[in-house]
């Protein structure tokens, strides 16, 4: 593809109208062009994108439940089955990648997109997606959630507002930045609701937060990600706190060392080994070391979708997760 159909391509986002035509019913509008820094990036978004490409599957539901999903014309890294509610949306989109692999530089220029949008810089690199740089050079931008604007690293104040920001700029980016107002304000509410009903302790409990194995190796989570900012919120330990990386590779000696009060488990659906909360409470019971911990002999155990884990829409129910899972241990 040529880098002067992309920028045509690009152009042709039809000023500050969206598709469905929610600008001409009141909701605000985008003065385009307009500039963004998005992880140490400056950005310019000349129009609304009307040929939208997420590169994973969290990414594509975060822009429908922005109400823009009908241009999101390709989709990749897929790892789980939709939620109900926007599943029938969700299919619409082509998935341009096999299952839990990334989109391709040429399969990404081939669904000739006028927008990127990743939650993981990884994906957009020389080897994966192309690098933004380049992608900017052909006339299409991009954003990468802030989050993780370098792979795995720690994230400074890591918490929600910095994802309500994300609706918000990608609203914005899209010509409906009341609907990013919309999604911010709703989410924060059940944020707030579910501090409501945290049961205050004489003692913080000690928590893990189990999300995968790798060759027999646990990972787990550490500082200046939502998991750690989830768990200060309703007042537990992270025993991990002081890993060196938000995900970090432990061992099950320092699990043991650490003692645990309660192990968050991470349900994952990818297919790999141990990725569902059963595989994990499986393997923890009959491991001679993990099977003596307090928190595995008496089933203290709280199962979050893997999904919330990483920023995305369904992360604020961590917190209703983990309180209604705390308020239930003895």
């Amino acid at each position: 593809m040529s880098a002067t159909l992309l920028v045509a391509l690009a152009g042709c986002g039809g000023g500050s109208t969206d598709a469905s035509g929610r600008e001409a019913a009141g909701q605000g509008a985008t003065a385009y062009p307009f500039s963004i820094k998005n992880c140490g990036v400056d950005v310019t978004y000349e129009a609304a994108p009307k040929r939208a490409v997420t590169m994973n599957q969290t990414a594509a539901e975060i822009l429908i439940h922005l109400g823009v999903g009908d241009r999101v014309v390709g989709s990749g890294y897929e790892v789980s089955k939709a939620p109900d509610d926007i599943a029938e949306q969700y299919k619409k989109i082509p998935i341009l990648s096999a299952k839990k692999e990334t989109i391709k530089h040429e399969k990404l220029l081939e669904a000739q997109p006028d927008f990127v949008y990743s939650s993981f810089s990884s994906f957009l690199t020389a080897a994966q997606g192309g690098e933004r740089d380049q992608l900017h050079k052909l006339g299409v931008p991009t954003y990468v959630t802030e989050f993780d604007c370098t792979y795995h690293a720690s994230v400074a104040n890591a918490d929600f507002p910095i994802l309500f920001e994300e609706y918000r700029r990608l609203a914005k980016i899209f010509g409906v930045p009341a609907a990013g107002e919309k999604l911010a304000t709703e989410q924060q509410a059940v944020v707030d609701k579910a501090l409501g009903e945290v049961k205050k302790r004489d003692t913080p409990l000690k928590v893990m937060w189990f999300y995968s194995t790798y060759a027999g190796t646990p990972w787990a989570a550490g500082p200046g990600g939502l998991p750690q900012r989830v768990s200060e919120l309703a007042g537990v330990k992270n025993i991990f706190d002081d890993a060196p990386t938000k995900w970090a590779e432990v061992s099950w000696d320092e699990v043991a060392a650490r003692n645990p009060d309660v192990i968050i488990l991470a349900d994952l659906s990818r297919g790999e080994p141990n990725d569902t909360a059963q595989e994990k409470i499986d393997l923890l019971k009959k491991d001679p070391l993990t099977s003596k911990l307090g928190a595995v002999a008496g089933n203290r155990f709280i199962t979050i979708p893997g999904s919330y884990m990483d920023p995305s829409y369904g992360s604020v129910r961590m917190v209703p997760s983990l309180v209604d899972g705390l308020n239930e241990v003895q």
